[in-house]
């Protein structure tokens, strides 16, 4: 029996359901028995540098939300520079395409600060919704703008809500990427599997819980009000980070130039920062030098 548009879930036949959970699949664990000159830890900050796109990318017009994605450039994204450089830890920014045009002199003071640039879509995108031949097209383009702006060609992808489509694993391929970081089926790096097959690619998992929009993202135009006192907040970070340092394994944040940085907030992001440098035995790290030493130290060849 074949599957049609109308057929409910708990009809499809066993071949069906097979083939969708098996379309992008977590396959060889990458956790290294020791970090890089033997940390215990490894700790991956990233910030997803959206600014005007979250506005954009649903053809929207808001002048107040345009002006809070002004606010990741103006204010964010030098009070982020300048909280990292008093640490002395270097980052990854996912900025997409469109950010980077309106704002080129950012990705490039990033950079030359050591810090990374990475693909995070066109204008914010959904890859659910593209057909194939638009999804590479607007990837494809993307790292050439940023390469273009920054003189450094990005090597890894995190897709623009983290909306992975049937599509992007091979898209990745087909760009030569090392990592990618969107998906969530570990809290330690793994090899994607690509249709059952080793697809080359390094996976950095995210997580919602590690994520500072989803306690502080809201919307004035619908129901979307989700508040967490910060204090909150840094108690799940901490915990995340605890957790990931006593098991000897990566602790990854995602974090907002427009979200994280207000006064009541910044302060979460250096105290993350100080508890894991006062271990004296943590790695910070771009997520490209992370990806690149888990795959090249795996500890074991077994699944994860």
């Amino acid at each position: 029996m074949s599957q049609t548009p109308q057929q409910e879930p708990w009809q499809w036949e066993e071949a069906h359901w097979r083939r969708l959970v098996n379309q992008v699949r977590a396959g060889r664990s990458y956790r290294p028995k020791f970090w890089k000159n033997g940390a215990r830890c490894a700790v991956a900050l990233s910030f997803d540098s959206d600014h005007e796109t979250n506005e954009l990318r649903d053809g929207g017009k808001s002048i107040g939300r345009l002006s809070w994605g002004q606010y990741g450039n103006r204010v964010g994204v030098p009070r982020i520079r300048q909280l990292l450089d008093r640490h002395g830890v270097k980052a990854t920014f996912f900025v997409p395409a469109v950010t980077a045009l309106l704002y080129p002199d950012e990705q490039r003071s990033l950079v030359e600060e050591g810090h990374e640039i990475g693909v995070h879509g066109w204008i914010h995108e959904l890859n659910s919704v593209l057909p194939y031949e638009a999804e590479r097209d607007l990837m494809f383009r993307s790292i050439d703008t940023l390469e273009a702006l920054t003189g450094v060609r990005p090597v890894g992808l995190r897709t623009p809500s983290w909306d992975f489509s049937p599509n992007t694993l091979r898209i990745e391929q087909e760009l030569g990427l090392l990592y990618d970081s969107s998906l969530m089926a570990d809290e330690d790096c793994y090899e994607l599997e690509l249709d059952g097959e080793p697809s080359g690619i390094t996976e950095l998992p995210v997580e919602w819980v590690r994520d500072d929009a989803v306690y502080f993202m809201m919307n004035r135009f619908s129901a979307l009000r989700p508040y967490t006192p910060p204090e909150g907040v840094l108690d799940v970070f901490r915990r995340e980070f605890e957790a990931a340092y006593a098991e000897g394994g990566l602790f990854q944040l995602t974090m907002h130039p427009h979200i994280i940085t207000q006064r009541s907030r910044i302060w979460i992001l250096e105290e993350i920062v100080r508890l894991a440098k006062a271990k004296g035995d943590v790695w910070f790290a771009t997520h490209a030098e992370v990806a690149a030493y888990a795959k090249a130290n795996a500890a074991s060849d077994d699944p994860a």
